[in-house]
C-alpha cells in the first residue's frame, strides 16, 4: 500500500524557516518524481516544487515563481523521504502542504497519490 506521510508544519512567524517531510512507503521511491501542492485556506490548490526521481542522477527541480530563492525541495532515496526547506516564510504562505507522487516513471505528473498534508501558518 502506497503511503505518503507529511510531517513539520506548525506556526512561524513572517522570515522564519520550516522543513516539511514526507516519508514514502509502499513503492520504488527512487523512481518516481514528486512534488509539494499546497492548498491557502479558502483557495484551490497551487503546484509549488517538483523534483525528478534522482535515479539518474540528474536531481533536476523546479518552483513556482513565487517560492523560487526561498523554498529547496530534496530527496534522500536512500530514506525514502522528500523534503521541502522553507526560508524566508511570508504570511502568503500559509497553507496546508502535501506531498504527490507521479503516476507514471519519467514524468512529474499527474499524480495518483497524496498524502493528508502538514499544515503551515505563518503569521505575527
Amino acid at each position: 500500500e502506497v503511503q505518503l506521510v507529511e510531517s513539520g508544519g506548525g506556526l512561524v512567524q513572517p522570515g522564519g524557516s520550516l522543513r516539511l517531510s514526507c516519508a514514502a512507503s509502499g513503492f520504488t521511491f527512487s523512481s518516481y518524481a514528486m512534488s509539494w501542492v499546497r492548498q491557502a485556506p479558502g483557495k484551490g490548490l497551487e503546484w509549488v516544487s517538483a523534483i525528478d526521481s534522482g535515479d539518474s542522477g540528474g536531481g533536476f527541480t523546479s518552483y513556482t515563481d513565487s517560492v523560487k530563492g526561498r523554498f529547496t525541495i530534496s530527496r534522500d532515496n536512500a530514506k525514502n523521504t522528500l523534503y521541502l526547506q522553507m526560508n524566508s516564510l511570508k504570511p502568503e504562505d500559509t497553507a496546508v502542504y502535501y506531498c504527490a507522487k507521479a503516476l507514471f516513471v519519467g514524468t512529474y505528473y499527474p499524480y495518483d497519490y497524496w498524502g493528508k498534508g502538514t499544515l503551515v501558518i505563518v503569521s505575527s
